[in-house]
Order: C-alpha cells, then sequence, then structure tokens
C-alpha cells in the first residue's frame, strides 16, 4: 500500500476514535488495554527486581530491560491483533483501528475525572474533593487547601492533554494503532516507574528518559495550540497564553512538563505550579504564570474547554497535512 494512502487510513481512525473517545469514552467495568500493559509492567518489575541486587548499575540495567520489553511486547499484541482482524475482513480491520484509537485517546476520562474534583469544590466538600484529585496526580493532597485542590486538577488537564490526547495524536497520525500503543507503553512505563524517589531513581530512569524523548516535540506543539485555541475561546488571554509559555515553559524539572501548563496558565491568568508534596518530602518547584486572580473551580472546567479545543486543532492539523500529502503526491483528484 502506497505510504500516503496508508495515512489516510491512519487518520480517518483517529478521526473516528476520536468521536468515539467523546461520545463514549472509556465504558466503566470493561477491561482495558492500558490495564494489561500497566499489568505486564508490575509483573516484569517484580521478576526484575527478584533477579537483579538492588545496586544502582544493576536497577539501571533492570529498567533498561524494561523500557525495551514493554513496548515491543505491546507493538507486537497490536500488529498481531491488527493482522488477525485483516484476515477475517478489511473493514473489520478498520473497525478494529477505530476501537484501538479510541481507547488509546484519554480526552473523555481527563475532563469527566477532573470534573469531579470540580463538583466537590462546588459543594464545598473539602475531603471528597481531596479524594478526587489524588485519583488524577501523583503528590500528596490530603493537606491541599480548596486553591490548591483547584491549581492540582488544572495542572493535570494541561499536562495530560499532551500525555493522553495530543501525543497520542501524533503517534496515531505517524503509525496508526501500533504506533499509539507504542507511545502509551511509553507513558505508562512512566507513570508507574518514573518518579526519582528511592525506590524508582535507577530502576525508572530508561522509562522517564525515553517518555521525554517521545513526548519533547508533542508537548512543545500542546503548548503552541493551547495558546491558540485561546484566542478562540471566550474569556481566555490569547496574548498572554503566548506570552507565559515562551517565558515559563522551562519552569518544570522535567523538560516537557511546564509547555502546556505555562500556555494555560497565561490564557487564565492564574498562576499554576510551586512547591508540592510527593511521597511525603517537600518538593520545591518553580511558579507557572502570574497570579492576576486566585485559582478558582470555574478554571477547571476552563482547562477542559482549552483541552478540547487544542485537541481538535491537532486534529484537524494532522488530516489537513496528510491531505495535502495525498495532492501533492497524486493520490487525490
Amino acid at each position: 500500500m502506497i505510504l500516503g494512502h496508508l495515512w489516510m487510513e491512519y487518520a480517518a481512525a483517529a478521526c473516528i476514535g476520536f468521536l468515539l473517545d467523546f461520545i463514549v469514552g472509556d465504558p466503566h467495568g470493561l477491561w482495558h488495554p492500558v490495564c494489561g500493559i500497566g499489568k505486564l509492567i508490575s509483573c516484569m518489575e517484580k521478576r526484575l527486581r527478584k533477579k537483579v541486587p538492588d545496586q544502582p548499575e544493576s536497577l539501571l540495567l533492570a529498567g533498561a530491560a524494561l523500557a525495551v520489553t514493554v513496548p515491543c511486547v505491546t507493538v507486537v499484541v497490536t500488529a498481531l491483533i491488527l493482522l488477525l482482524a485483516g484476515l477475517i475482513h478489511p473493514y473489520f480491520q478498520f473497525a478494529m483501528m477505530c476501537l484501538l484509537d479510541g481507547w488509546i485517546l484519554a480526552a473523555r476520562s481527563l475532563k469527566t475525572e477532573s470534573m469531579k474534583v470540580y463538583k466537590e469544590l462546588k459543594t464545598g466538600d473539602l475531603e471528597r474533593a481531596h479524594y478526587a484529585v489524588s485519583m488524577i496526580v501523583g503528590r500528596d493532597t490530603q493537606n491541599l487547601t480548596a486553591e490548591g485542590v483547584t491549581k492540582a486538577a488544572v495542572e493535570t488537564v494541561a499536562e495530560n492533554a499532551s500525555d493522553g490526547v495530543i501525543a497520542p495524536l501524533c503517534f496515531l497520525f505517524l503509525a496508526g494503532p501500533v504506533g499509539g500503543f507504542f507511545y502509551k507503553a511509553v507513558n505508562t512505563m512512566d507513570s508507574m516507574v518514573g518518579y526519582k524517589n528511592e525506590k524508582y531513581l535507577y530502576f525508572g530512569r530508561a522509562a522517564a528518559k525515553l517518555d521525554d524523548l517521545l513526548n519533547w516535540i508533542p508537548s512543545r506543539l500542546t503548548g503552541f495550540l493551547f495558546a491558540v485555541a485561546a484566542f478562540l475561546l471566550p474569556g481566555m488571554n490569547g496574548k498572554e497564553a503566548f506570552a507565559i509559555w515562551r517565558r515559563d515553559r522551562r519552569n518544570h524539572k522535567s523538560p516537557n512538563s511546564a509547555q502546556s501548563e505555562s500556555a494555560c496558565a497565561g490564557a487564565l491568568g492564574v498562576q499554576l505550579a510551586g512547591d508540592a508534596w510527593y511521597f511525603g518530602k517537600l518538593n520545591h518547584k518553580p511558579t507557572i504564570g502570574d497570579a492576576h486572580r486566585p485559582v478558582e473551580p470555574e478554571d477547571i472546567a476552563r482547562a477542559n474547554r482549552l483541552m478540547y479545543l487544542a485537541s481538535v486543532l491537532a486534529l484537524f492539523a494532522g488530516t489537513g497535512l496528510i491531505i495535502l500529502l495525498e495532492i501533492l503526491t497524486g493520490g487525490l483528484v
């Protein structure tokens, strides 16, 4: 198959998968492929830790083995599923591509979970808000104020707009569900073992570095699209979004995390990030954005609107580029 035609198929499946995620999301109570990836990571971690001594060099090698094996297994399984579907019928294979793409994308889940925090904050139940936000962030949440809970939710929406939507879209356009699940495997590894604490400082380093590499371009694209979206949404400040993005996009230990957070902070006119507790230890972090006003629960809903519009812009841009490629190569007349 001509590469341009294959990319058209990938783009069509990505668009349908995006709609499936938007309309249906992840059905509750049903098995999800990412759960399978997570179980594979957990099982491999247990086995590797039993076989290697608890020393930095050995843990680095074991972590590297994990970082290579999990994505490879995920790619092979995804390719086999699509191959078997294609043997049944090409249309069934395309339908399976759309379904897998919908599973890979997480915009609906991100909105649903963050809006649970919004709901509890609006009712004034801070204890339940602590629980709701603890489901979507990695920091300690039990002592957060209402403003701290709100900031954590907004930051999560902004950061995961890249990890959960726009970065997967990039890989879906480039290599279909196989590429999407390759990215998802690496990102899941990072979320499970990519911590800089005593347990994972060495074991999780390879997974964290690989995730940083894969997200380098998508995170910057997300920051740019957030700023563009801010120009298009009522009540958002597009000029400030671009200004804060350029100024604060490196205000994070991760080379990627502050990209979308900075554009979001500028668009909303609030200050995000700052010191936070992780695993009982206070981490000193620079702030992102200017505190033109206090953060408020409505900012969670605003961040979700930014996330969705930026995602739609990415979808249109990717599809448009592929259509242009088809035209230039004579695939479309």
